[in-house]
């Protein structure tokens, strides 16, 4: 059985972010923004962490009101 990929993108000014991860791999890609976000020298902030997680967490929500609405 093959995980399934998911992506997640934002443009921010001339920089453009894409985070491709596998399904269940989610504190994976979470410890990547925390990482980013440290790192003074990236472009990529702690709000920017925060709206990506925050999706993240919208599609999960979704996901599983889809799959109690079929129970």
């Amino acid at each position: 059985m093959s995980v399934a990929q998911r992506c997640l993108s934002m443009v921010k000014g001339r920089h453009r972010f894409v985070f491709r991860y596998a399904e269940g791999r989610e504190s994976d890609l979470l410890a990547s923004f925390v990482a980013l976000a440290s790192d003074p020298g990236s472009e990529f902030d702690w709000l920017d962490a925060a709206v990506l997680s925050y999706q993240m967490g919208q599609r999960f929500s979704r996901e599983l009101e889809s799959v109690a609405q079929c129970e």
